[in-house]
C-alpha cells in the first residue's frame, strides 16, 4: 500500500501592502514542492479577508507578469475553522507584512492544533516590527544603526533628526517589508514627504541613520539545532534595494552568491545571524540582513521571518541544499516543533 501524502495547506495572499509579493513567493514555493511526497492545498487570502480554497492548475492569475500578478477569485470559499473535504496536515504560511508575517496568521493556526512552517507568534512579531526587534538587538550587544521612532504627533522634525542621526537617513514604516514605504532623504522637504508617505503604511515612523557598507544576507534554517548558509551579496543598482529592485525591475541589482568573501568574515557573519535568529525567537526559518564595512565592522539591518525565495533560495543552493529539499526540512521543522509542543502540560 502505497504512503499518504503528507496534505499542506499553502497559504498566501492577505490583507497586506505586500499581497502581490506574496504571490509571487507562493508560486515559487508550490511549483519547488515535491508533488511525490505532498498533497498540496493552495488556500489564497483576498485582500478583503476571503479565504479562497484555489484550484491546483490555476489559483492565479498573470503568473508571469509582477505587476499584474493576482488571486484568482473565481472559486469556492473556505471555512478556516469549519469542517472542509479534507483536512491539512502542515500548513504553510507565505505572507509578507502585516496579517500575515507579524504574527496573526500564527497566532490562528495555532488554535486550530496544526503545524505550521516558520516562526511562532512572538518570532512574527518581533521580526516585523522593526522598531523593537532593534531594541533587542541592541540589547543583546548586537550593532545596529542608530534609530529614532515616533508616531504622528511626536515627530520630532527634521533638524533634530539629522542632529542625532545625521545628514542622510533612511525614513521607514515601521512594521512593513519589501521596502514599500522607505525613503532614503537628504533635506526637510524630502524629509516632510518620506515621512507622510511612511504614514501611511503604519503608525510608527522608524528614522535610521545610513551605515554604509555591503549588503549581505545570510539564511537560517532550524529549530533548536540551527544551520546557516552561505552570504550573499546584494549589489543595487537603485539609490537602495527599493520595491522596484526587489520585484518589478529584472536589472534592479547584481547578486553575488556565495558573496566574495575570506573564510573568517564569512563565519562571523553567519554567527551574527545564527544569534540574532536566537535573541528574536525565531524558528524554522529567517533570512538575516547585514552591513559589512570597510573596516570590517557588522551592523543588523533585520530578519525576515518569510524570505522571498530569490536570495534565501540561492544561499542554500551554493551551501549544498536545493530548493525541494530545503521546503522538505521546513516542513520537518514544522512538525518536530509541533510533536515537542504536544508534550507540554495544557491544565494543572
Amino acid at each position: 500500500m502505497a504512503k499518504r501524502k503528507l496534505k499542506v495547506g499553502v497559504i498566501f495572499g492577505g490583507k497586506s501592502i505586500e499581497h502581490e509579493v506574496s504571490l509571487q513567493t507562493a508560486k515559487r514555493i508550490i511549483d519547488a514542492l515535491d508533488k511525490n511526497k505532498y498533497d498540496i492545498s493552495p488556500i489564497g487570502i483576498t485582500k478583503s479577508g476571503r479565504w479562497l480554497l484555489q484550484d491546483k492548475a490555476n489559483y492565479l492569475l498573470n503568473s508571469s507578469n509582477p505587476k499584474n500578478i493576482k488571486l484568482n477569485r473565481a472559486v469556492r470559499e473556505v471555512a478556516m475553522f469549519g469542517k472542509n473535504e479534507e483536512p491539512i496536515d502542515v500548513f504553510f504560511p507565505v505572507f509578507h507584512g502585516l496579517l500575515g508575517e507579524d504574527g496573526t496568521i500564527q497566532g490562528l493556526l495555532k488554535l486550530t492544533g496544526k503545524p505550521f512552517v516558520g516562526a511562532g507568534v512572538l518570532g512574527s512579531a518581533v521580526g516585523l516590527d522593526k522598531d523593537v526587534q532593534k531594541r533587542l538587538l541592541r540589547e543583546a550587544g548586537i550593532p545596529v544603526a542608530d534609530f529614532i521612532t515616533f508616531t504622528k504627533r511626536s515627530n520630532p522634525g527634521f533638524q533634530e533628526i539629522q542632529k542625532r542621526l545625521g545628514k542622510i537617513v533612511f525614513v521607514k514604516p515601521v512594521n512593513a517589508g519589501s521596502s514599500i514605504g522607505i525613503a532614503k532623504v537628504k533635506n526637510e522637504k524630502e524629509y516632510k514627504i518620506a515621512v507622510k508617505n511612511a504614514l501611511k503604511y503604519d503608525t510608527k515612523v522608524i528614522v535610521e541613520k545610513v551605515v554604509v557598507g555591503r549588503e549581505i544576507e545570510c539564511g537560517v534554517i532550524g529549530n533548536e539545532k540551527l544551520m546557516v548558509s552561505l552570504p550573499g551579496e546584494i549589489i543595487p543598482k537603485h539609490e537602495f534595494y527599493d520595491y522596484s529592485a526587489k520585484y518589478i525591475d529584472e536589472d534592479g541589482a547584481e547578486y553575488v552568491v556565495p558573496a566574495k568573501l575570506s573564510k573568517s568574515v564569512t563565519k562571523r557573519l553567519q554567527n551574527t545571524a545564527k544569534k540574532v535568529y536566537k535573541v528574536l525567537g525565531c524558528e524554522g526559518m529567517g533570512r538575516v540582513d547585514m552591513f559589512l564595512t570597510k573596516s570590517g565592522k557588522i551592523y543588523v539591518n533585520e530578519i525576515n521571518t518569510i524570505p522571498g525565495p530569490v536570495m534565501f533560495r540561492r544561499m542554500w543552493q551554493a551551501s549544498g541544499l536545493n530548493f525541494s529539499k530545503l521546503l522538505e526540512m521546513l516542513i520537518g521543522f514544522a512538525l518536530e516543533r509541533h510533536e515537542s509542543e504536544k508534550k507540554l502540560k495544557t491544565s494543572y
